[in-house]
């Protein structure tokens, strides 16, 4: 198998539509084999990375990556950014509006989340420009 590859844009006005890529990229990789254990680690890290995505950019673009070894995800957005990385990976820690708390969103623990099911995490954000996430998730 080569490099498969996948991208979605994310629509950061619909909560309805908001995990289409997420579940998307389950049922891909349910078709292709992969160990299940590995798709739910995608699947939790992917899903917590889009919510993100709708609750602070207003969307963005995901891209998917799948080797023999390994998945990779890059969530980039052009969203406000994170000023302090650092507190946003605090579990329970939230910027989230109450609108979108309301809506049972925006608990904080999103980053923490993805985090956890992904092998690697790297986040580059700049305020006022945008945020961009890696993560990768290894098949061996």
């Amino acid at each position: 198998m080569n490099t498969l590859k996948w991208t979605y844009e994310v629509d950061g006005s619909d909560f309805t539509r908001a995990g289409e890529a997420s579940s998307a990229v389950k049922k891909n990789l349910r078709k292709l084999g992969v160990p299940p254990e590995a798709i739910r680690k995608v699947s939790i890290a992917l899903y917590e990375g889009e919510i993100n995505m709708v609750i602070h950019a207003n969307g963005g673009v995901i891209t998917v990556e799948m080797t023999p070894e390994k998945i990779d995800m890059v969530l980039a957005d052009t969203g406000k950014g994170i000023p302090d990385i650092e507190q946003a990976m605090k579990e329970g820690w939230s910027t989230a509006p109450d609108e979108v708390r309301s809506l049972g969103f925006g608990a904080g623990m999103g980053l923490p989340n993805m985090k956890k099911y992904s092998d690697e995490m790297k986040i580059d954000s700049t305020v006022g420009v945008g945020t961009t996430v890696y993560m990768t998730v290894y098949l061996q």
